[in-house]
């Protein structure tokens, strides 16, 4: 397995592995990589000849009083799990390489971004197209991995590589969960006992809104006003948004037809999490 910190490295050797017919999957991540992560980097190993994972905790996608100075890190322990998923290159540049002095160029998906967790973290999309923009030109993969459990996220950067033309694809997989339906999420460390099992409640709220809607429920706000009750019920829990939305638009819907998603972001303690669910799609972990 290579490690490269470079970026006129990394172009160089995505050049020769094009050059000699190979295939490049890339899948992102911000490192602390847990089981989530490494499904993702087991179906990229499937799908191209070769396998490359950036590590890189970007800034730009925090804003001010967030977390990323404490945000996990532990790159020895990510490149002893990567080798075991079977990565051939880490990607791993500085910030000083990323985003120099006189830095100056962002690129903004609008609309859809200004929904969910761009209403209260208005530096966030901004940061992850960007990221992901430079990401694509660097290591120009034929094709990105990323998890669904960030939905919005994955559907930005769908928009975005549309948008722009961009040559690759991107392919989104399901949610990996812990025991008790807990999204898999590198801020998961933060949770207390406590608060881990007040975390649970996201996952109980989505499958009672999952119930309802497969015993013929399609009102929006009567599933969400059940589905709130479990996540309120519970200590440490304040929910940031409970939305039900077009999976599309990220627009908030009365009533569920077409492609549909209850998307959450709540706060336990002081840990933002995230989860959502695709009507009609399998909850089970």
């Amino acid at each position: 397995m290579e490690i490269i910190e470079s970026i006129e490295a990394m172009r160089d050797r995505s050049r020769e592995l094009r050059r000699e017919g190979k295939t490049i999957s890339l899948v992102p991540t911000m490192g602390y990589l847990h089981e989530g992560h490494l499904f993702l980097m087991r179906d990229g190993r499937s799908r191209a000849d070769c396998l490359v994972i950036s590590i890189y905790v970007n800034p730009t996608q925090f804003s001010p009083g967030e977390d990323f100075e404490r945000y996990p890190r532990d790159f020895e322990r990510d490149v002893a799990l990567a080798k075991q998923a079977g990565v051939d290159i880490i990607f791993c540049p500085t910030s000083n390489d990323m985003y120099p002095e006189g830095y100056l160029t962002y690129v903004n998906v609008e609309k859809m971004t200004a929904e969910l967790c761009g209403l209260t973290r208005p530096n966030y999309f901004r940061g992850v197209t960007t990221i992901c923009a430079k990401l694509f030109n660097i290591v120009a993969p034929h094709l990105a991995i990323f998890g669904k459990k960030d939905f919005q996220q994955y559907q930005v950067i769908r928009q975005m590589v549309r948008d722009l033309n961009m040559e690759l694809e991107i392919v989104g997989l399901p949610t990996v969960r812990e025991n008790g339906g807990l999204a898999m999420s590198s801020r998961n460390v933060y949770l207390a006992a406590q608060e881990r099992e007040s975390a649970l409640s996201l996952y109980a709220a989505l499958k009672l809104a999952d119930d309802m809607y497969r015993q013929g429920e399609r009102d929006a706000r009567v599933i969400l006003a059940e589905a709130r009750k479990i996540i309120e019920e519970r200590p440490y829990t304040v929910i940031d948004y409970a939305k039900i939305v077009s999976a599309q638009s990220m627009k908030e819907v009365t009533r569920i037809e077409g492609e549909t998603v209850f998307a959450l972001a709540v706060k336990v303690g002081a840990t933002r999490l995230i989860d959502n669910h695709v009507f009609g799609d399998s909850l089970e972990i």
